[in-house]
């Protein structure tokens, strides 16, 4: 397969299993899954689905050296997201650890056609459901890892906080010391970890976008609550839920629907909030190599680790929020 990525360009695929699973069932799915959910669906976040992340996770663990197997990993770790990806965790009242596609991952998995492509090629698919064996593609944060890394930059041009050489120099900048990703020098580590706070300041925890997946899984509650959609709707794409929410004849589910809007807008209210939310807030500290050992950006540069504790302080929920409703379009 010759796969052309937006952040890793042309690639070869070869391997069987590889390909095999990418024309899965299971995988292909996930074509139909935004990586940003409802905001991607509205043109406020990057259209790329949680198949083209998962691809490029793969892509970048196999840059970085990592085995077939972390490589089959890198592939199917977000095989199990629904519908929606992380406004589900809203739904579930998970806002912070924003973990529930991870615990539906086994049952998604022992229930698709994952186990036997991967039984097929002489791999148990439960060893390659454990994460924590695959240090290239998850680490906790603030350290890097390739799922965390490919969403960053994979949203950055269109964040407008990056052009395609800086891209290119951080993905030059990064190197594995002891299994792990590091960057190779501290001008790049900062880079790095200032834009990545920028980037969650400016969507994955931008107000507008917390209050918009909020209010999305209150319609979701209200649609599950009232027999509009089922459990299952979840498991589909982003379209066919959103035209099931939108077609929906209840009134609450209905008026809830019309708020979720790119012009709606939210603001801080303690006197009269719609919800109080809190959310995950993501920032990384870079393991930059520097003097034959590897040490975090954080105890290089004390200034950063100023800033990242303030950022992050500043981001403590939860946070009162009414809604704005957008004006109305006259005929």
């Amino acid at each position: 397969m010759q796969y052309h990525d937006a952040l890793y360009g042309r690639v070869e695929i070869t391997e069987p299993v590889l390909l095999d699973l990418i024309a899965s069932a299971a995988m292909q799915r996930t074509k139909g899954i935004s990586q940003h959910g409802i905001t991607a669906l509205l043109g406020i976040t990057p259209p790329f689905s949680r198949f083209d992340h998962s691809v490029g996770a793969m892509l970048l663990v196999r840059r970085l050296g990592a085995s077939v197997k972390e490589q089959v990993a890198s592939l199917l770790h977000d095989i199990s997201h629904t519908a929606f990806s992380h406004v589900i965790d809203f739904v579930f009242d998970d806002h912070s650890g924003q973990s529930y596609h991870e615990e539906q991952k086994e049952a998604v998995v022992a229930g698709s056609d994952i186990p036997a492509i991967l039984n097929r090629h002489g791999m148990d698919w439960r060893e390659v459901m454990d994460e924590d064996r695959f240090p290239l593609l998850e680490q906790p944060t603030p350290a890097l890892c390739a799922d965390r890394l490919d969403y960053f930059l994979r949203d950055l041009e269109f964040l407008h906080l990056a052009n395609g050489g800086e891209i290119r120099a951080a993905l030059e900048s990064f190197a594995v010391v002891d299994g792990r990703i590091a960057v190779n020098e501290t001008d790049a580590a900062r880079w790095l970890a200032y834009t990545f706070i920028e980037a969650d300041r400016a969507s994955w925890s931008s107000f507008r976008d917390v209050g918009l997946y909020q209010l999305t899984a209150e319609a979701i509650k209200a649609a599950h609550r009232y027999g509009v959609i089922r459990e299952s709707d979840l498991w589909g794409s982003d379209e066919a839920l959103w035209g099931k929410l939108q077609s929906a004849n209840n009134p609450e589910v209905a008026g809830l629907v019309r708020l979720i809007t790119p012009g709606t807008r939210f603001i801080w209210s303690e006197e009269q909030p719609m919800f109080r939310v809190t959310t995950k807030v993501r920032s990384i500290d870079p393991p930059v190599i520097t003097g034959g050992s590897v040490a975090p950006l954080s105890a290089l540069d004390p200034a950063f680790a100023r800033y990242r504790d303030a950022y992050l302080a500043s981001k403590r929920g939860p946070w009162p929020m009414a809604v704005v409703q957008p004006p109305k379009v006259r005929p």
